[in-house]
């Protein structure tokens, strides 16, 4: 070894002992007869004194040395004299005086600072991604990545889990996102699939009787990129025989518990996680995976609106269209102008996402002055009154006023939350607030296509207590899924699967997938469950954004070694890029040329 300590690894305890270190030069200050280094490496920093009296060669390789620069030092730990120790370094009560330096590799000249958090074009940070990924918030990032992934690894396994490996290469098949298709070069015309995820292999395996079933999965999509996705991505893949909805929620439960409270220092918000039905949770918050950090709760006063003066309030109760209300606390306490201005902008948000306006009432701080809002004049006192008790207002709160179709208020409502708590600081950095969403519908209607859509995918089962409803009211039927939510991101997705090939066909028939096109796509797991196939369900949880809000990053980039940029390239290798004529000769494939 060329190391006999880390740079992050001596304390007082080895004063008087020899080391030999090795790493990158991290800082470098010269004062004539005496350099001090700092050199670092990924468990921390330590530093370098030479003498140049008593070590002349190693004081000229270091007068040399810029940083990044990767030394070995030979030396003796010492104390740092009296008043000089250094509190913000683990290593800051000692230095390692040197006797010898030695060169093991020069840098140029970094193209941004590895040894400080300043602001760099992402892009440049992509280009040059192993130098940023020497920084040491993103090593900090990475390691916690390998923490929680071992965490995981090391918790299953002791509950009777097996980690299986499941193909890359597989067969296209219609399960939600876009894919990635690979041609076959040996079976011409014809191409795999890159699995969006492994839900068939793993209820294949339930089938061969493994019954505790995980891996740590890549998968892919070929989707628009936003800041919580990457076209690859890595999941806790799993799966369970002989278990009920419960079962999973409890065992999900307990590990992003012990994860939260052993690994991170953040601090888990609710203990045990609410339930929330789906319907529930999008009346109040207009999002299946609401910040619960911060309320900001739409509450429905259709009832009190449509007794009101306001025609539109009328019009839309009587048409079926809810009237709701969102309590912003002390957002009223601001002067005439700024609450002008500030419930202009909220408007044009509202208007982005469908509305036609955004009505609101400012409560007064005491009883001698006068409702504000040009809404106000439309509801009596006793409205007032009986509108302030049901949204429980305080004196100096703001009242937001939406009707529309219940979609658009939805959308509303979300966008309002998140806008106001940005604004407000709303939401807790150290806390994170986990629940899980129930009850989702088991089909959604997709008028465009005239049919019913799966809500998840087609292999969830739906609500026992709702089976009736299949052939007559199938939007009403609720589903055996669930989702694991915490801090304004779907965490994890599962459900029940359905384990009878009756009614799997059944449900397939049901989203337009006719008995001959269910058997081209999915015959191998039809004829799969006629050989005894257990009761099971599983669940993913998102390695990616499990880690990204446990280190308190705000996008996925940040905490995966070779991310690709939004735009869904790496800028690093410049892929994707072209490949030779004759590759694509050899893959029976020719590329119809287009203008960017």
């Amino acid at each position: 070894m060329l190391k006999t300590h880390t740079c992050g690894e001596l304390r007082a305890q080895h004063d008087g002992q020899s080391a030999t270190l090795a790493g990158w030069v991290n800082r470098r200050r010269d004062q004539g007869g005496l350099i001090f280094l700092d050199l670092r490496d990924r468990w921390g920093i330590m530093q370098v004194v030479i003498d140049k009296d008593s070590a002349p060669v190693a004081h000229q390789i270091a007068s040399d040395a810029r940083n990044e620069y990767v030394l070995q030092v030979k030396g003796m730990v010492r104390r740092r004299p009296a008043g000089t120790e250094n509190t913000e370094l683990e290593t800051g009560e000692v230095e390692l005086f040197a006797h010898e330096i030695k060169l093991l590799n020069a840098s140029r000249t970094p193209p941004f600072y590895i040894n400080k958090e300043d602001k760099i074009d992402e892009i440049v940070r992509m280009q040059y991604r192993y130098l940023d990924l020497r920084r040491p918030r993103m090593q900090k990032n990475i390691v916690t990545r390998h923490r929680i992934i071992k965490f995981i690894r090391d918790y299953l396994d002791v509950r009777g889990f097996v980690e299986i490996e499941t193909p890359i290469l597989f067969k296209s098949t219609p399960e939600g996102a876009r894919e990635y298709l690979v041609p076959s070069r040996v079976h011409a015309g014809k191409f795999f699939a890159l699995p969006q995820s492994p839900q068939q292999f793993k209820q294949l395996l339930m089938v061969a009787g493994y019954e505790r079933y995980f891996q740590i999965a890549r998968c892919f999509r070929d989707e628009d990129q936003r800041g919580d996705r990457q076209p690859e991505f890595t999941q806790l893949d799993m799966e369970l025989s002989f278990v009920e909805r419960e079962d999973i929620l409890q065992l999900i439960e307990g590990l992003m518990t012990a994860i939260v409270e052993q690994i991170s220092d953040k601090q888990l918000l609710f203990k045990p996680f609410p339930r929330i039905p789906f319907r529930e949770i999008m009346e109040k918050y207009g999002s299946d995976k609401p910040d619960l950090r911060y309320d900001l709760a739409a509450v429905d006063i259709s009832d009190l609106a449509g007794k009101s003066a306001f025609p539109i309030f009328q019009s839309n109760v009587a048409e079926g269209k809810p009237v709701k209300v969102i309590r912003v606390p002390g957002a009223g306490k601001v002067s005439g102008t700024q609450l002008r201005k500030d419930t202009a902008e909220l408007e044009q948000i509202a208007r982005a996402n469908g509305a036609k306006g955004l009505a609101w009432m400012a409560l007064p701080e005491n009883e001698a002055e006068e409702v504000k809002g040009p809404i106000s004049k439309y509801f009596t006192v006793d409205q007032k009154l009986e509108l302030v008790e049901r949204v429980a207002a305080m004196p100096g709160d703001l009242l937001l006023f939406l009707s529309d179709a219940r979609k658009v208020v939805y959308a509303v409502t979300d966008a309002l939350r998140r806008h106001l708590a940005a604004q407000l600081n709303l939401a807790d950095p150290n806390q994170v607030a986990f629940a899980w969403v129930i009850d989702f519908p088991l089909v959604e209607w997709n008028e465009e296509e005239k049919r019913w859509d799966p809500s998840h995918h087609l292999f969830t089962s739906p609500n026992l207590e709702d089976l009736h409803l299949l052939d007559t009211d199938p939007g009403k039927v609720r589903s055996l899924q669930y989702d694991l939510i915490c801090n304004g991101y779907e965490m994890a997705g599962g459900s029940i699967r359905i384990h009878d090939r009756a009614l799997q066909e059944k449900i397939m028939l049901l989203i337009g997938q006719d008995r001959e096109k269910a058997q081209r796509l999915f015959g191998h797991i039809l004829e799969a469950f006629e050989y005894g196939v257990p009761p099971h369900g599983g669940i993913a949880p998102g390695i990616d954004r499990l880690v990204m809000v446990l280190a308190g990053e705000p996008n996925l980039r940040e905490v995966i070694a070779f991310p690709k940029t939004q735009q869904a390239t790496d800028a690093m290798v410049r892929a994707p890029s072209l490949v030779t004529p004759k590759q694509l000769e050899e893959l029976h494939i020719s590329v119809i040329e287009y203008e960017e």
